[in-house]
């Protein structure tokens, strides 16, 4: 008799269970969080970042250590002189990232790349939803992992502010493109 009750008290969780509440997330129809967003770690590892100084020009500096850095040889750069266009620039010092490329199809999102950077050029966003239908699309070229220009940003290359120099952009003291320059630039008679 002790099997017969044995076999009772198993289909008791399975019939309590047939009656619960569903726990089904509809995603990405419905998704549960802050703000209609899914719940995230502040300190969650998702898609890479390029950013840019506060006057649009790039903080990258082409250095490669990131590519030094990753496990899983996922990022490819290749370094410039910024003495290519004269008096135009793309990032405050001698150098810049000319072909700068992330492999999502390698990446494992551990963050070496971030630790890395010497100018904090490259940093994760929130952003994980990556899937894609073709495997040449998970390869983030440099187009795609730049910063948005924000409003006072001026679009790279262009010249840095007069009197100014690289050290000034990593100690902070450049705030934000300078509107005369790039107007004289736009109608040509810039310096």
């Amino acid at each position: 008799m002790p099997k017969v009750t044995d076999a009772l008290a198993g289909f008791g969780v399975t019939f309590r269970a047939m009656f619960r509440k569903k726990t089904t997330e509809f995603y990405p129809e419905q998704v549960k969080g802050k703000e209609g967003g899914p719940r995230i770690s502040p300190r969650f590892h998702g898609r890479h970042q390029l950013n840019r100084h506060p006057d649009g020009l790039e903080k990258c500096i082409g250095c490669e250590l990131c590519a030094w850095a990753c496990p899983a040889d996922a990022i490819y750069v290749e370094g410039a002189d910024n003495d290519d266009l004269a008096g135009e620039r793309f990032s405050p010092g001698e150098r810049y990232g000319r072909v700068y490329q992330i492999n999502y199809l390698r990446c494992i999102f551990c963050g070496l790349c971030i630790e890395a950077c010497p100018t904090r050029a490259l940093t994760m966003t929130k952003e994980f939803e990556l899937a894609d239908s073709s495997r040449e699309s998970l390869i983030f070229t440099k187009a795609e992992l730049l910063g948005p220009l924000t409003e006072g940003m001026v679009e790279a290359p262009h010249p840095m502010y007069p009197g100014t120099t690289d050290t000034d952009y990593y100690a902070g003291k450049v705030t934000g493109a300078e509107p005369s320059l790039f107007a004289m630039r736009e109608e040509g008679s810039a310096p």
